[in-house]
């Protein structure tokens, strides 16, 4: 389905040393208090290799302190805007990681609520990965907080990057609700009331297939691209467009319609038919394509009148 009009827009985070915090871990305080027992015996006894073997493990756990804030510090963030999706999909936000230093950077986590990954990175080299989100509710959706850590290279101490919120979003269309009849075709409709044949050569257009239509006048085309059974109308006049009506809905919750008007708007282009879109305080005329499709559909993501 083509509904990519929209290019994506890209957020951009540097985790500098002023946005990274460290702390010990659970092994980091153990070896801490083995090394605060080892001092202590070490002064108990007097004994001077027990003083040169702490001080040598203290200057270790000195040094992964730099290296651990090291393998984090600089990379470079981008978070771009996701792909459209339907309410009760998963939204998958891009994130690419880039390391620009000529240093190996291993056990790098990339953390959010909802799911952790953990990417090795070589040197002068970028690495891609998705955070997925549930799609709930139309509308926009925005980007999870979510963070980068490591506790390389020993796993005595913890660093972070403070928590990045991506102004990246997602549009949410309706969720496609059941197949249903075609609205009714106003045009036709008229030209029907004017006393004109429905049987003459230009096609005025859709309706639900019954048994007795003639063969020649089904839409092959649509029922082989899984929209359903329709039969063609044939009219004296030109002109002829599908107009996806609110007030064809007939009742029921505000998403449960516009869920009925997306399911047309989709097997209206899925059948290559022109169509428009009416809604309250809103009108897009007939069209057909993937940027009317991404228009349409992003109308029924976004509008809120106030209905219930």
């Amino acid at each position: 389905m083509d509904t990519a009009p929209v290019g994506p827009a890209a957020d951009v985070h540097v985790l500098g040393r002023r946005r990274l915090y460290m702390l010990p871990t659970r092994n980091g305080l153990y070896f801490a208090l083995l090394l605060l027992v080892m001092l202590l015996a070490a002064v108990n006894y007097n004994n001077g290799l027990a003083y040169g073997f702490t001080f040598t493990l203290a200057a270790v756990g000195l040094v992964s302190m730099l290296y651990t804030q090291r393998n984090v510090s600089g990379l470079r963030v981008t978070v771009k805007d996701a792909e459209p999706v339907f309410a009760g999909q998963s939204a998958q936000f891009p994130i690419h990681i880039h390391n620009a230093s000529d240093t190996r950077r291993p056990g790098v986590w990339v953390l959010s609520d909802t799911q952790s990954r953990c990417l090795d990175f070589a040197p002068q080299s970028s690495r891609p990965l998705a955070l997925t989100v549930a799609a709930e509710r139309r509308g926009y959706l925005q980007c999870p907080v979510f963070s980068v850590s490591s506790t390389f290279p020993f796993g005595l101490l913890y660093t972070w990057a403070k928590p990045m919120r991506p102004a990246s979003r997602c549009l949410v269309y309706p969720a496609p609700g059941p197949r249903l009849p075609w609205p009714h075709e106003p045009a036709a409709s008229q030209r029907h009331h004017r006393g004109q044949s429905l049987d003459g050569d230009d096609f005025v257009g859709l309706r639900t297939y019954q048994p007795a239509d003639p063969p020649r006048h089904v839409h092959w085309k649509a029922a082989a691209r899984g929209a359903g059974w329709l039969t063609k109308r044939f009219g004296d006049s030109t002109g002829g467009e599908l107009w996806l009506d609110w007030a064809a809905t007939h009742g029921g919750r505000m998403d449960e319609r516009l869920g009925v008007i997306c399911r047309w708007v989709l097997d209206a282009e899925r059948a290559g038919l022109r169509y428009g879109l009416r809604l309250p305080d809103l009108e897009i005329e007939p069209d057909s394509g993937g940027r009317h499709l991404h228009r349409c559909l992003r109308s029924l993501a976004l509008w809120d009148p106030g209905y219930e």
